[in-house]
């Protein structure tokens, strides 16, 4: 993947990953991410097992979660915190 397609993929992906170009594992993952973020006591085996119908294993699921679940934490401590973003971080798209 050149820079070209590189840049044109982040841009769809930021834009709604939903409609973005990933692969079945990437998708699983997505999706798996969304759940666990907007409605974690919805998670269940079946969310599980959606994973490990795509080829990932328990440790990659286990490092998944914990990745997911990490910045899950950290954005609600600087959100109660009142962290202001760096200031020399442009807002996306500029």
């Amino acid at each position: 993947m050149d820079d070209e397609q590189a840049n044109a993929y982040v841009h769809a992906l930021a834009r709604d990953w939903h409609t973005a170009p990933l692969s079945e594992v990437d998708r699983a993952l997505c999706l798996f991410a969304a759940k666990l973020t907007l409605t974690p006591a919805e998670m269940s085996p079946a969310d599980l097992d959606a994973l490990r119908a795509v080829g990932l294993d328990d440790t990659a699921i286990h490092d998944a979660t914990q990745v997911i679940a990490y910045f899950n934490y950290i954005n609600r401590v600087a959100d109660a915190l009142g962290v202001e973003p760096e200031d020399f971080i442009q807002p996306w798209g500029q």
